[in-house]
């Protein structure tokens, strides 16, 4: 009998090919995130013939739990947004593959710097203006955007930055729902992508304060004077049970990355506190939260480069 349950113990799972797609407008990085998944062990094919995608794939899922990523975009040999929609679809429904599809976006005025910069031909640039190029490409790629995992706008990273939101978001392997938490001004307009966003202008704004202008929502005198707010301990109560009781609800519908975009008017005082305070109760929860600060002051660093 022991012989017996042996025999009709399960075969261990074989582990999934973890597979990362990358596409979005050009300019907008996605020759600097291949290498920033590359560094993080990832195998990286970029601008494959559509065609060959799932053969790639296949060719990489050995059971040893492959980590590749692929870029795709219209200079890609057969691409259209169509077949490019099928092979995505195919792959999701592959049961040896963990798919996300990330799509890389920029604001024109920011594209428009970058090709100028560079003096590079936009892929779309054949008897167009760059302006109208830009406009075609985004008309193109919409369903690609629509479909994406995760959206991740570039017009305020750095190279140093955008290699962090992938350490961040892959470097470490760990599964199940990635958090992240960003504070913004609403005078630069409100991040792309958030699934959540909350507006943090009801709070009383040290920017009037003297000796507070200048610091920024990481100073222990700026945090409490927010926290001073007659609404803030309310407010900030309900905001923590809300995050913390659709957590896990998300999770149990299998999303695996959830944006949260903490708003005020400058980005730099009251939406900085609100957003360390909120990945410190997420942290105390038992996730992993990444909390960024879009519209705080910061030290120079490298731009990105136009590649793609």
């Amino acid at each position: 009998m022991g012989e017996m349950s042996s025999f009709l113990k399960p075969a261990p799972s074989r582990p999934r090919t973890r597979l990362i797609l990358v596409t979005g407008v050009a300019g907008a990085g996605k020759t600097s995130a291949l290498a920033a998944l590359a560094d993080l062990g990832f195998e990286t094919v970029d601008n494959p013939p559509v065609n060959l995608i799932e053969a790639i794939v296949e060719d990489y899922d050995d059971g040893s739990g492959a980590r590749l990523a692929i870029g795709i975009d219209e200079r890609s040999r057969g691409f259209s947004t169509e077949r490019c929609a099928d092979v995505i679809a195919a792959l999701r429904n592959r049961p040896d593959s963990d798919v996300t599809l990330i799509f890389l976006e920029c604001a024109d005025e920011t594209l428009l710097r970058r090709f100028q910069e560079t003096r590079r031909r936009h892929p779309m640039g054949e008897g167009a203006t760059l302006e109208a190029a830009l406009g075609l490409e985004r008309a193109m790629l919409e369903p690609l955007r629509v479909h994406a995992n995760i959206g991740i706008d570039t017009t305020d990273l750095s190279l140093t930055d955008l290699r962090r939101e992938f350490n961040d978001r892959f470097g470490d392997g760990v599964e199940g729902l990635t958090v992240s938490v960003i504070s913004f001004g609403f005078k630069r307009g409100a991040p792309r992508g958030a699934d959540m966003l909350f507006d943090m202008r009801f709070l009383a704004n040290p920017y009037w304060q003297a000796g507070l202008r200048e610091e920024t929502g990481l100073h222990p005198d700026v945090q409490a004077f927010v926290e001073r707010d007659p609404g803030f301990d309310s407010v900030f109560s309900k905001l923590s049970d809300l995050v913390l009781d659709l957590l896990p609800r998300y999770t149990d519908e299998g999303k695996s990355y959830l944006n949260i975009a903490i708003g005020c008017t400058g980005g730099k005082h009251r939406s900085v506190v609100v957003a360390e305070k909120l990945g410190a109760v997420i942290t105390g929860a038992g996730y992993a939260p990444v909390v960024r600060h879009r519209d705080m002051p910061r030290q120079p660093a490298t731009p990105l480069a136009v590649g793609r």
